[in-house]
């Protein structure tokens, strides 16, 4: 038998090294290994686009899938993409329904759930959702509570950063009470301030102040934000950097203490404090900055004691200067980009980290870690530019994509028929193009956009995307970051009458223009 199985002593001298060596290492991993629970079934409290994406890293690891829906939608497409969905928040409004923890933890225990990943939005930064979870006996693919309250409290995630040695923008160490306190900090440290809210983020709670008239108008409307929004109208001040460039940081910890980053992703392109376009890496930046950014995020998440994919995210000051802002304890709509440079898979990750595993064992070592070419997001919304971009809602009569080699897609809602709801996102479908430069991928994502048609519901996408700015960085017209500006010929070119209500993304050459040049 021993014949049969090593064949010549040569062979069997090898099997017995592999033998020894799996052994080693089996013994180098043991206290890890205790730890290792594999996922069998995993649930997505979210909806649309993301649910989709992680039932999709699911599918291919062997993990069976959960989708939960609200009664507004029962035909949406993320239903559909799950071995199993149940229907949560009979009665409640449509937003309310993915916001109701019992509902959503009744329907994981009673369907043999093992782990719950929160996508983005909804639940994904709520702390008590994460407890809610860890007391029920699922996991929770993210943080532990206690971090994701740490990082969802922005003061207190601002002294932390400080703890950790990471620069801050001046700013109030906790949360005002009063527009005296405002005033106050306005006093010392001079116009434009700006308010932001302190549990919450995605601009909402966000108002720029420029002089003492503006000041109690704003404060008012922050706080009416952040209180709609997030259910605490909390504010805190900061001193406002003037046309910052916005650079955020993947990270990626395990339960061991590891951390990593995955490079970085400049997000400065913004509408209304909301992210248009990203791109992945930062064009031309400054290496030793890119140095001081990744070593700050990752000893920040060291610091916590962060655990599986977070954004660190900062601003850069004309002068190279870099500012700790918040840190995102979830995956971010943006993590395509990295995905695309790194060709590491971030859901993939979140699962195994959940399941016990090292980054060491998943091959994600830093020294490992390359950027490989370059990679832009693109948005396209359902939003009617005709109408201050508000939300359009109806049937699609017709969907065309723009496809072909570097140009990926991720989308729930955009098909033929599928109905446009007002309850929320407006996203419609992100494009990710990627190529071997900047330059590159530019082009293909002008490509791409050119061969959309949405008829049927208004639709709008960024477009001509160009060299310019600081440093070489992309622009496009739809104004810099945390820039009140509207944007008008920045968006698309509406085609047809208004009664087939038809728009083509970004077709017409005056639509597009060129999307790199130089």
């Amino acid at each position: 038998m021993l014949l049969h199985l090593g064949g010549s002593r040569g062979k069997m001298g090898i099997l017995l090294i592999r033998r020894v060596g799996l052994f080693c290492r089996s013994a180098h991993l043991s206290p890890q290994s205790l730890e290792y629970r594999p996922i069998k079934k995993v649930m997505v409290a979210n909806r649309g686009e993301i649910a989709i994406r992680v039932f999709r890293a699911c599918t291919e690891l062997g993990i069976r899938t959960v989708a939960i829906y609200s009664e507004q939608d029962t035909g949406q497409m993320h239903r559909q993409k799950a071995d199993e969905a149940y229907l949560i928040g009979r009665g409640l409004s449509p937003v309310a329904a993915y916001l109701h923890i019992p509902d959503i933890i009744k329907v994981a225990k009673e369907n043999n759930v093992d782990a719950i990943h929160p996508g983005y939005g909804f639940l994904s930064e709520r702390a008590d959702f994460a407890q809610a979870c860890a007391e029920a006996g699922v996991r929770f693919i993210g943080p532990s509570p206690e971090v994701v309250r740490k990082m969802g409290d922005k003061v207190e995630a601002r002294a932390l950063a400080i703890q950790a040695g990471v620069p801050v923008v001046p700013g109030t160490d906790a949360p005002i009470s009063s527009l005296q306190e405002a005033h106050e900090f306005a006093k010392t440290h001079d116009f434009p301030i700006i308010f932001k809210a302190a549990y919450g983020g995605g601009g909402r709670g966000m108002r720029v102040v420029r002089d003492y008239e503006e000041l109690e108008e704003n404060y008012q409307r922050a706080y009416s934000e952040a209180l709609a929004a997030f259910g605490n109208g909390a504010l805190f001040v900061e001193k406002f950097i003037e046309k910052p460039r916005h650079i955020e940081v993947q990270i990626l910890g395990d339960k061991y203490g590891n951390v990593i980053h995955l490079y970085e992703r400049d997000c400065s392109i913004q509408r209304r404090h909301q992210k248009v376009v990203e791109i992945a890496p930062a064009a031309q930046l400054d290496s030793h900055l890119r140095d001081r950014l990744t070593s700050d995020a990752v000893n920040l998440a060291k610091q916590v004691g962060y655990e599986n994919a977070g954004t660190v995210e900062f601003l850069v000051d004309k002068h190279g200067k870099h500012y700790f802002i918040e840190v995102n304890s979830r995956l971010q709509v943006e993590h395509t980009v990295t995905e695309e440079i790194t060709d590491v898979d971030l859901v993939h990750a979140q699962l195994r980290v959940c399941e016990g595993r090292s980054l060491p064992e998943l091959g994600l070592e830093q020294d490992k870690i390359r950027i490989n070419g370059c990679a832009i997001q693109c948005r396209v919304t359902t939003e009617d530019p005709s109408r201050g971009f508000q939300p359009d809602t109806g049937r699609i009569e017709v969907f065309r994509s723009g496809e072909g080699m570097g140009i990926r897609l991720d989308s729930a809602s955009a098909f033929p028929g599928a109905i446009i709801s007002p309850h929320y996102d407006s996203l419609l479908v992100k494009v990710i193009a990627s190529g071997k430069d900047l330059p590159s991928a530019a082009t293909k994502m002008h490509r791409a956009l050119t061969e959309f048609r949405v008829r049927g519901v208004k639709a709008r996408a960024p477009y001509n995307i160009q060299r310019g700015g600081r440093g070489g960085a992309l622009e496009a017209d739809v104004g810099m970051v945390v820039q009140e500006q509207e944007a008008s010929r920045a968006e698309l070119v509406a085609r047809g009458t208004g009664e087939e209500r038809a728009v083509d993304v970004a077709m017409a050459e005056q639509a597009v223009g060129a999307c790199f040049s130089g």
